[in-house]
């Protein structure tokens, strides 16, 4: 019979997102792109997955901002 860990810890479950929630993060994520220097109309035509890729990578982002200017 065990008396380890197994045994001892509580079943937690993580809370599912909201759709508030998704919302409020791809807003944020989307003003810290036009922050970085990007056009807000061309962010706005964007899909979150694009814009989630270009926020994890803030020097590619610098780049392409360096190239049009």
């Amino acid at each position: 019979m065990g008396t380890g860990r197994t045994l001892r810890k509580e079943s937690h479950v993580r809370p599912c997102k909201t759709p508030a929630g998704k919302a409020q993060k791809s807003k944020a994520q989307r003003a810290r792109l036009v922050k970085m220097g990007m056009e807000a109309e061309k962010v706005a035509a964007m899909d979150a997955d694009a814009v989630r890729v270009l926020v994890q990578r803030p020097t590619v982002v610098k780049k392409l901002v360096a190239k049009k200017a």
